[in-house]
Order: structure tokens, then C-alpha cells, then sequence
């Protein structure tokens, strides 16, 4: 039967033409890339079609032969890239095709700088696969019919702003995608060519990629080539068509298990570190597991996909199987294929198996165990994880209290003993050089690292010679109220409570700071009465050596910074106010002491508050009466 319908012609998303404009214009050096990434789309597509065949086994029934195949005309230009997998009827086409639903993609745009080099890591990062075809054809045309369905589609496109869709008469299941070649693309429709360029990028695809058997010729006695009679061509399996996972590791190649790491994680770029292990006995499982060297754009979108791929006895069951690793190793991509779970596992079903939780157990170990290796045998590439990938791990402490201590050796710090925001160490290095009289690991967390690095706080640990953890990054104090020790040392915010610091003195100094001290009492009382709306009290302080004030917040408190980002996200909270400690040496607080005009006293006071509030990072209330009090005083003092 012919169907009879009128071809439409549909624009591309905005985004599709941008994409398509830099896949074809900048992306790749290396043109061959486009054939790993359509035999890729096609091995996901037959992979989609077992997995609906596990309920449905009739859509296997008719073509139960599951592969790929290439085929090619060298003189009209053309290859074929034919598969007889799940398909798509005409929205998926649509939807597929010509529109790109992946979370993230105005974000990924915004950062296109210009630069080819730089956004073509970009687009790897961000995988879309189909789009290479564009680099080496000038139109292609996609020819589809989905599993159990008889409606079939032609979807067809020069790579420009549209594309047209009808419908057309397709004889089995499945997608054929043909290549129009370009002219310089014409060097790819070539039998060897094209075999080799399987056997480099596809050999492990677990289904067969099959391509027409060239006929040997045959030789008489004189040597001439016998005539032979025209025989019906058949196809033959170019690639070995053995999951990856099921070899043996010593029959894997390095080159191998980076190809499949592209093909898994529709990554372009090398993965940092691998793990690839079989679990035999209780449980039966074997597990693939890599360490991407970049974080994908959508890596803090709530709803990204994330997970492995799970197989049960080399059957396709998911994309993105969460069950198998906490959230704060999202970032991990790979594949289980286990024994122990049925065909018909759902998500649901995983989420209450107790198999599952302990291969989640495991691999979850299994991967801090690659890190820790890497940290510790190869400093500089865990580097580079950690600059991709550390503020994801930072969820770890809150979300994985057995392995709070191994995730822990794993964080990395800024601190007042390194150069830079950048420069990082990790918490076995702070305890190594810790003074003799120290028994702290000492921390602050600030808007910014240039804020905590010059906290007024810090003064009198600087005097001690005592490193403090400059923390900056918004999760850092929700990461640190999971974390109570390390290494026998307990962990003390410096910005809370009473800092225990012992300071040697003699006993006339220490006589002598008592009497100050009781002094200071009825300055510290004008300056309540003058604050009081602000702060709980205000009270002498020797933990500062330069500075005026600080504010200082309860030990059992809320830290200043956390109750700024909930106050900004419309969160209700307790009333909480800091307490403000003046250092007494200082010529300011002197000064005050000293004058009896109670005008001039309350403004020196609010001064010395909303210092100590900008110099910990935090926003005035009213910035215009900050600098009418201040310009008052600077003419005050002038005349």
C-alpha cells in the first residue's frame, strides 16, 4: 500500500542552527568521527528495542537478527547507515532530529566564545552525535519506522535552517540514515575505508556491524582469474560484536576502553581513569566505571539524567540507572551488567532490592578507591578532577556518613598557607604541618576567597602561626556540618564561639588585661545601648591584633553566610543576631572611650558594626547612612 501524504517542510530550533553551523564549521580535526557516532546512535537504538522486547517479544518476532549495517556507493557519493532497531515514528523524528530536548542547552550556548578550538570541546562535552553527519555530507536523508508500528517517515535536510518530513512505505523496522557526501567527504565511500574506521571506533559494540563480503577472486593454473557466475552478496560482522565489559581485562586495550567510554558517555574527549571488575560468588556482577575529565553542562541541573548503563545478562534494560551510585557521584559514567536481577527490573523495583544496595555498596567504594589512587599516585590529574568535579564530591560528607572518613582524604582546600584560590591541599597535609601546641583544624567560610583570606578573624591565628581552611564556595559550610573530625583533630569555625587560643603571658599581663577589661565595661555598655537592635552584645576580644571589630556568631549558630543564601532563597528563619567584639588596643576603640559627645559616640559605633559586617563579606542595610556617618566624621575630625 502507498501512502499518500504531502511532504512538510519544518525549521530547525534556534539552537539546532547554531549547533549544526559550529558542528559543520569547527568541531572536529579529524572527519572520520561521524561513523562512531551514528553506529553509536544506532547500537543505542537496537539496545532500546531488546529492552521493549522483554514485555513485548513480538516486536523481535519478524527480524529477530539484531545488527547495524553500512553500506556505500562510491559513485553516487552516498553511505548507508542501516539499523533494525527501535525507530521512530513522526514526532520522535521531529522531536529527535530537529529539536534538541537536553537540559542545559541555553547555558551552553551562553558559553560559546568564539573560539574553535575552545568550543568545539564545548560541543563534545555537550554530545550531539547525529549532527556529525553534517560534517562530511551536504544533505541527509533518515528513513524510519518504529517497532510495532506500520507508519513509516522520510526526514530529510541540507544541514541549513529546515528540514522536510513525509511519510513513505518502509518494508521493516528500524532507521536507515544516508550520507550525501560532500566532495571532500567523498574519500570516506570506500570498502576499506570504511572497515577500518570500524574496527578503530566500533569494534566493540556488542551487536554485529556488518558490511558486504568482498568476493575473493579465484586463480587457474596460468594464474589468470577464473570467471565466476554472479552470486547473491551477503553480509559479514566487521567488528568482534562482544560487549567490552565481558572480556577479559588483559584482552583490553587502553585505545579500546577509551572508545567505549565516547560511546557510553557521548563524550568526545579521553576519560581521566577507568575501573573495569567482575564480581563472583554471593552476587554476580561486572562493572565498568570512568572518570570523565570534564563536568557536562547540566552537571548542577536538579533534573539531569544521571546513572549508569544497566544490563541484566547482556540484555539493555536502562540509560541512566541511578540506583547503583549515591548522588554525589553523578559525574561517574560507565555500565553494571548483572546476573542477580530480573529482565523486568523497574526503577522502581531498584530502588527496594537489596541486591542493588549492596552492588551500590560496592561500586560506591570502588570508585572512592579510584580516586584515592589517583590522588595519591598522580597528584596532578586528581588535580584536575578536583577542579572539575570537587564541589560535587563536597555533597559527599552529608550524603554518605560510612564513607564520611575515605571522601574526607579526598577534599581539597585553599588555605592561608598556599598562594592562591586555586592551590589546593588536602586535610592530611594541614595535620602535618600543624604547630606542636595546635589541636584544631581551624576554618573559615566567606562570599569569596580574597574576603576569608583577609578576615579580621584570622589575626591572632596568624600571630600563632595556626593554618586556617579558607572556605568560599556556597556548599562549603553545609559540607562542613557533616564534618566533625579528621584525624583525631576536631574542626573549629573561626568565625563562632569562644576561640580557645592560648597566648602567653606573664602573670602582671595577664593582671593587667583583667583590669582592662573592667574598664571596658561601661564603653562595651554605651555601645550595646547603641547597638542593641544588631547584635546580642558587645564584648572585649584578644583575637584581634589589627583590626577594630568582628562580628561573631553563637557556636550552636547559624553561620552568617548560610543565613544569607536561605534569606535570598525565601527562607524563614529564627532571629539570630551576632555578637560584636571590640580589640581594646585599638586607636579607634580609644578614641571612643574618650568622647562625651553621644551623637558622634553612636556614630562611631555603627561604624565600627558595618565595618565589621563588610569586612565579612555581608551587605548594610541602609549603604547611604554608612557614608553620610562616615563623611560626617572625616569633617569632623578635618576641623
Amino acid at each position: 500500500m502507498t501512502t499518500e501524504t504531502q511532504k512538510e517542510t519544518l525549521g530547525f530550533q534556534t539552537e539546532v542552527k547554531q549547533l549544526l553551523h559550529l558542528m559543520i564549521h569547527s568541531l572536529y580535526s579529524n572527519k572520520e568521527i561521524f561513523l562512531r557516532e551514528l553506529i553509536s546512535n544506532a547500537s543505542d537504538a537496537v539496545d532500546k528495542l531488546r529492552f521493549e522486547a522483554v514485555s513485548n517479544a513480538d516486536l523481535l518476532s519478524d527480524d529477530p537478527n539484531l545488527r547495524v549495517r553500512i553500506g556505500f556507493d562510491a559513485d553516487a557519493g552516498t553511505i548507508t547507515i542501516d539499523d533494525n532497531g527501535i525507530g521512530m515514528n513522526r514526532d520522535e523524528a521531529i522531536s529527535n532530529l530537529g529539536t534538541i530536548a537536553k537540559s542545559g542547552t541555553a547555558q551552553f550556548l551562553e558559553q560559546l566564545s568564539g573560539d574553535q578550538k575552545k568550543d568545539s570541546q564545548l560541543i563534545g562535552q555537550f554530545g550531539v552525535g547525529f549532527y556529525s553527519a553534517f560534517i562530511v555530507a551536504d544533505k541527509v536523508t533518515v528513513e524510519t519506522r518504529r517497532a510495532g508500528s506500520e507508519e513509516a517517515i522520510r526526514w530529510e535536510s541540507e544541514g541549513t535552517g529546515e528540514f522536510t518530513i513525509e511519510a513513505i512505505d518502509k518494508a521493516s523496522r528500524g532507521t536507515s540514515i544516508t550520507l550525501h557526501l560532500k566532495e571532500d567527504g567523498r574519500e570516506f565511500a570506500d570498502n576499506w575505508r570504511l572497515r577500518s574506521l570500524v574496527s578503530k571506533y566500533s569494534d566493540h559494540i556488542s551487536i554485529p556491524v556488518e558490511m558486504l563480503k568482498v568476493p575473493m577472486p579465484e586463480y587457474d593454473e596460468e594464474g589468470n582469474v577464473k570467471e565466476t557466475s554472479e552470486t547473491e552478496p551477503t553480509w559479514e560482522a566487521v567488528n568482534s560484536a562482544k560487549a567490552l565489559w565481558t572480556r577479559p581485562r588483559n584482552e583490553v586495550s587502553d585505545e579500546e576502553y577509551k572508545e567505549f567510554y565516547k560511546h557510553v558517555s557521548h563524550d568526545f574527549q579521553e576519560p581521566l581513569k577507568w575501573s573495569h571488575n567482575k564480581v563472583e560468588g554471593k552476587l554476580e556482577y561486572t562493572s565498568l566505571l570512568y572518570i570523565p575529565a570534564k563536568a557536562p553542562q547540566d552537571l548542577w541541573n536538579r533534573d539531569m539524567l544521571r546513572g549508569l548503563k544497566l544490563y541484566v545478562q547482556r540484555v539493555f534494560i536502562m540509560d541512566d540507572a541511578e540506583a547503583f551510585l549515591p548522588p554525589y557521584m553523578r559525574f561517574v559514567k560507565g555500565v553494571i551488567d548483572s546476573n542477580d536481577l530480573s529482565l523486568n527490573v523497574s526503577r522502581e523495583i531498584l530502588q527496594n532490592d537489596n541486591a542493588v544496595d549492596s552492588m551500590r555498596s560496592a561500586l560506591t567504594k570502588r570508585v572512592l578507591d579510584m580516586l584515592s589512587k589517583m590522588a595519591k599516585n598522580d597528584a596532578e590529574t586528581y588535580q584536575k578532577f578536583w577542579d572539575e568535579f570537587g564541589n560535587v564530591l563536597k555533597e559527599g560528607p552529608a550524603d554518605d556518613f560510612g564513607n564520611k572518613d575515605k571522601i574526607a582524604e579526598l577534599l581539597r582546600f585553599s588555605t592561608t598557607h598556599t598562594d592562591n584560590a586555586a592551590q589546593t591541599e588536602s586535610l592530611k597535609d594541614y595535620v602535618e604541618r600543624m604547630a606542636e601546641d595546635q589541636d584544631k583544624i581551624y576554618y573559615i567560610y566567606a562570599e569569596n576567597h580574597n574576603t576569608a583570606k583577609n578576615s579580621p578573624h584570622l589575626e591572632v591565628l596568624r600571630k600563632k602561626g595556626y593554618e586556617v581552611l579558607l572556605l568560599s564556595d556556597r556548599i562549603d559550610e553545609w559540607m562542613m556540618s557533616s564534618l566533625r573530625e579528621f584525624d583525631g583533630k576536631s574542626f573549629q569555625d573561626v568565625t563562632k564561639g569562644k576561640l580557645d587560643i592560648e597566648v602567653e603571658e606573664s602573670e602582671e599581663q595577664k593582671k593587667e588585661k583583667e583590669q582592662k577589661a573592667e574598664q571596658m565595661k561601661p564603653l562595651l555598655d554605651r555601645m550595646k545601648s547603641v547597638l542593641e537592635e544588631k547584635v546580642t552584645s558587645v564584648n572585649s576580644t584578644d583575637r584581634l591584633t589589627n583590626s577594630p571589630a568582628c562580628l561573631v556568631v553563637g557556636e550552636f549558630d547559624m553561620g552568617l553566610q548560610m543565613r544569607r543564601l536561605l534569606e535570598q532563597a525565601g527562607q524563614q528563619l529564627p532571629e539570630s543576631k551576632p555578637s560584636l567584639e571590640v580589640n581594646p588596643d585599638h586607636p579607634i576603640v580609644q578614641k571612643m572611650d574618650a568622647e562625651a559627645d553621644e551623637d558622634r559616640f553612636a556614630d562611631m559605633a555603627w561604624l565600627l558594626y558595618e565595618q565589621a559586617t563588610l569586612a565579612e563579606g555581608g551587605q548594610l542595610d541602609d549603604p547611604a547612612t554608612f557614608v553620610s556617618r562616615m563623611n560626617k566624621l572625616i569633617v569632623q575630625m578635618s576641623n
